[in-house]
C-alpha cells in the first residue's frame, strides 16, 4: 500500500452539510449505520475521496441503475434516494486505486445536482429517521429476526453469529437495514428498501424479501438432495477430467475440445444470427461444453452448430438492376418465350424502384425441352444472383422439403436450407423442378410443405424441423416447372403466378439450331466451325421427319448423331470438311420415321377424321376411326378411352340419332346396325372433352358415306344440342397441325380470342374455321 489514513466515526449529533460530493455505487447499496468496504477506480472518484479526506471525510452515496460502470456517468444514472457516509480508513494501492472503509450515517434525498465537473454534487435533503414501536412493530420485528435465523441457518454465506447481532438490535429501522444489507437480494430491492422513510413499511417489505429468500433456499436444498447421487458420479468425471486436462497441459498437448467450443462461440459472435437462432446455438453450444467428445450425442451438437453458423442468415448478393443488360441476357440465351422474359423485365423495374420488394413464385409450364431449366440460368445471371435447382420428381417425403428432427439419426436440414447454404446467400434464384411429380404416400405429402416456402405471407419465417427456428425465405425468387398443372393441388397452383412455354414452330427450331445446338454439339463432339457445315434444308428435313416433339431434346439427340458421324470421318482422316445436306440426312440418321403425308391418306376414306389433342410433350395429332356392322344399334368404343371421351362419343351418336333426317340417315338404320369407334394408339390412354367434336364428324362422316380432306383436322367439345364449346390448350394443338402440314383447323367460336399465342406465320399458313354449332362443322368437313 502506498498511503494509508484513518479517520473516526462521525458523531451522529454531528450535522451533516446540505451539500455533499456524490460518490456512485455499482451492484451494491450502502444502508445507515452499516459498514461497508469498497474498491474506488475511477479517476473522478480517487479525487473526490481525496479532498473528502482532506476536509470532513463526508460523502453522499447513491447507487447506479447500470450494475456496471461503462465509461463516464451521469447524474440521471443514479438514482434519487442514497446513504450519507463518512470514510473511516482509505489505503491507495501501486495502482492508484482506492480501498475504502465507509459507514453509512443516514438517508437523503437529492434535490439537485449543483456541480458535474470534475466530480458530481448535490444538495440534498436528509431525511430524520422516525423510531417509534408498538405491538404490531414488535411483532414483525420479532417475525421477521425468526425468519432471518432460516435464512443463516440455510446460507453457507452468512455466519451463525448474524443470528445473535439481529436478536440484539433494538431499533426497528436498523434491523430491517441489516437484514437487508446481508441477504442475497438484486440492487433494484434494496433501493427499493433503502427508499421506504416509513419504518412499518420498511420493516414489511423486507419481511417480504426475507421469505423469498426462504423458499429459494428450500428449492435449492430440495435439489440438491435429489441430485446428490448423481452429482458424485458427475463430480467423480469432472475430477478425473481435470486431471486428465493437466496431464495434457504439462505434456504440452492441445485440448482440442475447448479450442473446438471457443471457435463456436467466436463463429456465434460474428455471424450476426437473429436473436432466436443465436439463442439456441448458445443453448447448443452449452449443452457441447458439457458433453464428452466420445459421446453420440456430441456429433449431433456439432453438426448442429455448422449449420447454423455457415447458413447465409443476412448474406445477399446486390442484383444488377440495369434493364438493357438484363433484357441482352435473356436474348443472348433463349430465342423466343417472349411471355417469359417481359415477366423477368418487369419484375427488374419493380425491384429497381422499390428495393423491398418480395421475390415473386413463377411457375413456367410446357412440353419437356423447351427451355424451362435453362431459362432459370438465364434469370440468374440476368439478376446477378446465385441459382440453385433441385428436382421435386419422385419425392414423396415431407421431411425432404421441411427437414427431420434431431431425434433422428443422421438428421439433416430439408432440401431448401441445404440450398439456401450452398448458394451462400439469402436470395439467390431458387428452382424447383418437376413440382407437378410430387408425390404422396404415409410419410407426409410434400406439397403441403411447400405452401409454406412458396408462400411470400408465410415464408419469412420458414421453419425447417431440424434448424427449429425461422429462416427468412422472403428474399428467395422461386421458379418453379411443370410439363402439366392437373397434377399440383389448387392450393399450391394458387400461390404460383403460372406462365405457359408452348411449343416451337418449325421456323423456330432452325433459328435455334443454328445458333445454339449446333455450335454446342459441334464443341461437345471436338469439330470446329469448318469441320462441319448444317445447312437449313437438312435441319428442316430433320425436324419434320425424324423429330416429332414440341421441345428440342430428339432435335439436338439427333444433331449430335450427325456430329458423331462427321467427326469419326474426320478422326479416320477421310475428310477434313464435310457439309450435311437434305440427302446426306439419310446416311446418317437413317430412313426417315415420320412421314404426315403417307398418314394423312387414312383420312381418304370415309369414317376416318383427324383430330387434334394436347399432351405433357405439347399437342399431337388424333385419328379417330368408325364403322359399321349388322347388329341392334349398340356402341362400341376401344382405344383405352377415359370416361369423359366415352361420354363426348354417346352424345355424338345421341345428336346424329335425334338428327338423323336432317343428316339424310334412314331411321331404322340404327335399329339394324352396331356403330364401332375406335381411336388408334391403343396402348396410350385418352380422355378429355375436346374430341366430341371429331368423334361426331366421324360417325356421321361414316353414315354419309362422305370423306373428310387430308389436310383437314379438328377439335372442340360438343352438348346433346349440337353446341361447340371451347377446350384449353389452343396453341399446343395448332402448332401440332402446322408440324403435320395441316391446312385447314375447325375450332370453336369462344376460341378465337386465343388465336393471339399462336405465331403469326403459322397463322398465314393454315385456313381457321371458328364454329358455335355441329351443323356448321358438317357443312365444312362433309358438306352436309
Amino acid at each position: 500500500m502506498a498511503q494509508h489514513k484513518e479517520g473516526k466515526s462521525l458523531d451522529p449529533a454531528e450535522k451533516i452539510p446540505e451539500h455533499l460530493p456524490i460518490l456512485p455505487l455499482f451492484d451494491v447499496v450502502l444502508f445507515p449505520k452499516m459498514v461497508m468496504p469498497l474498491i474506488v477506480m475511477q479517476e473522478e472518484s480517487i479525487r473526490l475521496i481525496d479532498e473528502a479526506m482532506s476536509s470532513d471525510r463526508l460523502v453522499g452515496t447513491i447507487a447506479s441503475r447500470n450494475p456496471k460502470p461503462q465509461g463516464e456517468y451521469t447524474a440521471g444514472d443514479l438514482y434519487e434516494v442514497g446513504t450519507s457516509a463518512v470514510i473511516l480508513k482509505m489505503a491507495k494501492t501501486e495502482e492508484n486505486n482506492a480501498q475504502l472503509l465507509l459507514q453509512g450515517i443516514g438517508r437523503f434525498t437529492v434535490q439537485e445536482y449543483t456541480e458535474t465537473e470534475p466530480y458530481l454534487k448535490a444538495r440534498i435533503s436528509t431525511i430524520q429517521p422516525e423510531e417509534y414501536k408498538n405491538k404490531e412493530i414488535e411483532a414483525i420485528m420479532a417475525n421477521l429476526v425468526n425468519q432471518y435465523e432460516k435464512v443463516v441457518s440455510m446460507s453457507s454465506a452468512l455466519p451463525q453469529e448474524m443470528t445473535a447481532m439481529a436478536r440484539s438490535l433494538e431499533e426497528p429501522g436498523i434491523l430491517a437495514d441489516m437484514v437487508t444489507s446481508t441477504i442475497n437480494s438484486n440492487t433494484r430491492e434494496k433501493q427499493e428498501v433503502l427508499k421506504i422513510f416509513d419504518v412499518k413499511e420498511r420493516l414489511k417489505k423486507v419481511t417480504q424479501l426475507v421469505n423469498y429468500q426462504i423458499d429459494i433456499l428450500e428449492i435449492g436444498s430440495k435439489i440438491q438432495t435429489q441430485v446428490k447421487g448423481g452429482m458424485e458420479k458427475q463430480q467423480r468425471e469432472y475430477y478425473l477430467r481435470q486431471q486428465l486436462k493437466a496431464i495434457q497441459e504439462e505434456l504440452g498437448e492441445i485440448d482440442e475440445t475447448s479450442g473446438e467450443i471457443e471457435d463456436y462461440r467466436a463463429k456465434i459472435e460474428g455471424k450476426n444470427l437473429p436473436e432466436e437462432a443465436k439463442k439456441e446455438a448458445e443453448r447448443e453450444l452449452k449443452r457441447l461444453s458439457r458433453m464428452h467428445p466420445s459421446s453420440a450425442e456430441y456429433s449431433v451438437a456439432l453438426s448442429y452448430l455448422d449449420w447454423m453458423v455457415s447458413l447465409p442468415w443476412h448474406e445477399t448478393t446486390q442484383d444488377h438492376l440495369d434493364l438493357e443488360r438484363a433484357e441482352k441476357i435473356l436474348d443472348t440465351d433463349h430465342y423466343g418465350l417472349e411471355k417469359a422474359k417481359k415477366r423477368i423485365l418487369e419484375y427488374l423495374a419493380v425491384l429497381k424502384l422499390n428495393p423491398d420488394i418480395k421475390g415473386p413464385i413463377l411457375c413456367f409450364v410446357g412440353p419437356p425441352g423447351t427451355g424451362k431449366t435453362s431459362l432459370g440460368h438465364s434469370i440468374a445471371r440476368a439478376l446477378g444472383r446465385k441459382f440453385n435447382r433441385i428436382s421435386l420428381g419422385g419425392i414423396r417425403d415431407e421431411a425432404e422439403i421441411r427437414g427431420h428432427r434431431r431425434t433422428y439419426v443422421g438428421a439433416l436440414p430439408g432440401r431448401i436450407i441445404q440450398g439456401i447454404r450452398r448458394a451462400g446467400t439469402k436470395n439467390p434464384v431458387f428452382m424447383l423442378d418437376e413440382i407437378d411429380k410430387v408425390g404422396t404416400d404415409f410419410r407426409g405429402d410434400p406439397s403441403s410443405a411447400l405452401l409454406e416456402v412458396l408462400d411470400p405471407e408465410q415464408n419469412y419465417s420458414f421453419a425447417d424441423h431440424y434448424l427449429d427456428v425461422p429462416f427468412d425465405l422472403s428474399r428467395v425468387m422461386f421458379i418453379t416447372t411443370a410439363n402439366m398443372l392437373d397434377t399440383i393441388p389448387p392450393a399450391l397452383l394458387d400461390r404460383m403466378e403460372v406462365l405457359r412455354l408452348s411449343g416451337y414452330t418449325e421456323e423456330e427450331k432452325i433459328k435455334i439450331a443454328t445458333r445454339y445446338l449446333v455450335p454446342r454439339q459441334r464443341s461437345a463432339h471436338g469439330l470446329k466451325a469448318d469441320n462441319i457445315k448444317i445447312t437449313d434444308g437438312a435441319l428442316k428435313k430433320i425436324i419434320s421427319g425424324y423429330t416429332q416433339e414440341a421441345g428440342l431434346r430428339n432435335l439436338e439427340r439427333e444433331i449430335a448423331n450427325i456430329c458423331r458421324g462427321v467427326a469419326s470421318k474426320i478422326a479416320k482422316g477421310e475428310t477434313d470438311s464435310v457439309g450435311v445436306g437434305v440427302n446426306d440426312i439419310k446416311e446418317y440418321l437413317g430412313p426417315v420415321r415420320f412421314s404426315f403425308d403417307e398418314i394423312k391418306k387414312r383420312v381418304a376414306t370415309p369414317g376416318v377424321v383427324m383430330g387434334l389433342a394436347w399432351t405433357q410433350a405439347g399437342g399431337d395429332i388424333l385419328f379417330i376411326e368408325a364403322t359399321a356392322m349388322k347388329g341392334k344399334g349398340n356402341l362400341t368404343l376401344t382405344g383405352q378411352l377415359g370416361d369423359i371421351m366415352k361420354e363426348s362419343a354417346s352424345a355424338a351418336l345421341s345428336y346424329i340419332r335425334s338428327n338423323a333426317k336432317i343428316l339424310k340417315i334412314e331411321e331404322n338404320y340404327f335399329d339394324t346396325h352396331d356403330i364401332h369407334v375406335h381411336v388408334p394408339a391403343g396402348a396410350v390412354p385418352k380422355d378429355g372433352p375436346s374430341a366430341g367434336v371429331t368423334l361426331l364428324t366421324a360417325i356421321a362422316s361414316l353414315l354419309s358415306d362422305r370423306p373428310t380432306s387430308k389436310d383437314l383436322a379438328m377439335t372442340g367439345e360438343i352438348t346433346l344440342r349440337g353446341q361447340v364449346m371451347p377446350i384449353g390448350g389452343v396453341k399446343e394443338k395448332v402448332l401440332a397441325a402446322h408440324r403435320a402440314g395441316i391446312k385447314t383447323i375447325v375450332m370453336p367460336k369462344l376460341n378465337q380470342k386465343d388465336m393471339e399465342e399462336v405465331p403469326e406465320k403459322v397463322k398465314a399458313e393454315i385456313e381457321f374455321h371458328f364454329v358455335d354449332k355441329m351443323r356448321d362443322v358438317l357443312k365444312i368437313a362433309l358438306n352436309l
